[in-house]
Order: C-alpha cells, then sequence, then structure tokens
C-alpha cells in the first residue's frame, strides 16, 4: 500500500515537473493550420508538384551532355575570370570598409551615439539582397563589372562590419584597458589592445565573404553585373542548355575549390 502511495506521489510530482505546454502546442498548431490556408491561396498544390517533376526530367534531358565546344569554353573562361576578378576585389574593398565601420558600431569602445548610427547604417546595408542592389547600380553606372563590383562591396560591408562588431563586443576588455592605463593613443589601443583579440576572427569572416562574394558574383551577372551570371542568362535566353550545365558544373567546382582554399586559409591563421 504505500508502495502503491509512492508511486503515485511519483507520479504526481512527474506531472508537476513536466507540466502540458499548451501555449507551445497551440503555437505549434495554429502554424500548421496557416501552412495549410497559405498553401491554399498560393495554388500549392499536389498536380502542379507532378506536372513540375516532369518538365524538370524534360529540361535536365535537354542539358545533357554538357557542350564542351571549344567556342563555349572561351566564354566561359571569359565568363568565369570575370567573376572571380568582381569577387576578389568586392572582397577586398568591401572588408577593407567594414573595419573601420566595426570599429565604429562596437558599444563597448564608442559613444552610444556613434555605435548606434553605425549600426543603423550597418542595418540599411543589409536590408537589401545583393541582387537588388545590383538592379540598382545598374541602373546607376551601366551595365558590367563595376555595376557588380559595388553591390558586392555593399553586401560584404553589410555583412562583416556587423561580425567584426559583435566579436569586438564580446572580447575581453582587461587587454584594452592595461593598454589605455599606460597613457596610449586610441590607435595604439586598437593596434595594441583590440585587434591581437579579433583578427583571427576578422579573417575568418573575410575568408568565408569572399567564398560567398564567389558565388554571388554569378547572381548580379543575371541583372546585368557581369561576370559568369551575365554568360548563363544569355544561354538561358538562347535555350543553349547543354552550354547551361557546362556553366553550372563549372560554377559548382568553382565554389568547391575556393571552399577548400578558404578552410586553409583560416587554419593558417588560427
Amino acid at each position: 500500500m504505500a508502495l502503491v502511495r509512492g508511486l503515485a506521489t511519483s507520479g504526481g510530482l512527474r506531472a508537476k515537473a513536466f507540466p502540458a505546454r499548451w501555449p507551445v502546442r497551440l503555437a505549434w498548431i495554429g502554424l500548421a493550420l496557416y501552412s495549410v490556408y497559405a498553401a491554399s491561396i498560393l495554388d500549392v498544390t499536389w498536380p502542379r508538384f507532378v506536372q513540375g517533376l516532369d518538365n524538370g526530367a524534360r529540361f535536365l534531358g535537354r542539358m545533357f551532355p554538357p557542350n564542351i565546344a571549344p567556342d563555349k569554353l572561351a566564354l566561359l573562361q571569359t565568363g568565369m575570370l570575370e567573376s572571380i576578378q568582381i569577387a576578389v576585389l568586392s572582397t577586398f574593398f568591401g572588408v577593407l570598409l567594414s573595419l573601420p565601420l566595426g570599429l565604429l558600431a562596437a558599444r563597448n569602445l564608442m559613444p552610444g551615439w556613434v555605435s548606434w548610427s553605425a549600426r543603423g547604417l550597418i542595418a540599411v546595408l543589409r536590408s537589401f539582397h545583393s541582387v537588388i542592389v545590383a538592379i540598382l547600380f545598374v541602373k546607376a553606372v551601366g551595365f558590367g563589372a563595376l555595376a557588380g563590383i559595388m553591390a558586392l562591396i555593399v553586401s560584404t560591408m553589410g555583412f562583416v562590419s556587423k561580425l567584426f562588431a559583435d566579436a569586438v563586443e564580446e572580447m575581453s576588455m582587461k587587454q584594452v584597458e592595461a593598454v589605455r592605463a599606460t597613457g596610449a593613443s586610441f590607435m595604439s589601443v586598437l593596434a595594441m589592445g583590440v585587434l591581437p583579440q579579433v583578427m583571427a576572427r576578422f579573417i575568418g569572416f573575410s575568408t568565408y565573404q569572399l567564398d560567398s562574394n564567389l558565388r554571388n558574383s554569378t547572381m548580379v551577372g543575371l541583372v546585368g553585373g557581369g561576370g559568369i551570371g551575365a554568360t548563363l542568362f544569355t544561354a538561358y535566353q538562347r535555350f543553349d542548355y547543354d552550354f547551361v550545365l557546362t556553366i553550372l558544373l563549372a560554377i559548382i567546382g568553382l565554389i568547391m575549390v575556393a571552399e577548400v582554399g578558404a578552410g586553409r586559409l583560416r587554419r593558417i591563421f588560427q
């Protein structure tokens, strides 16, 4: 009898320790109901999905085998080289501008009005996708690599500046205070107290952004920003799907090589 009472008591304790979380359950139920409603008004239906599989299979069939004709490979080489140049230049200038902007956004180094103004600018830079920014620059400076470079510089600043500011805010202030106690100038504090703590992470952010810009350089080209994206868009317009596959395979290869190179570079500076 005592054992039964003990089990009942322990069961009651377990019930109290793990109560039913009805708000969470209701939230999941609401999300499921809204997903069904959204799918119905967006015409997301199973017949369309099945038809899409059939159309996709025919499209893939037209892409094989990839076109490796000499004239096509020459276009591919030109577009890929331009994309690499766009990615490298945009990463270099974007990271160069991100360093002071990230420092200005660090709330443990700057007055409140400076850091919040800098973070507001970063939020503006992060508000739009690089393709949208590329469209704006294409309208401003015309078609070509310059529009793509400027768009990716904006994208790089929005991403790297925020991460760099967060890294500065997470660092230990003891080393900074020790340098300040010597009467060093602000630039000396940055050089001796801040950068040694965050430089490894900053290099990691930069290498990741270079990898990201290699991918994004193909996207901005679709809207006139130069690079292999422009070649890919032209091939689509001409229904030259076998050459489209060649371009896609080349992009995949480029990204894989860049990923390996970025990983090794991060290990060198760690």
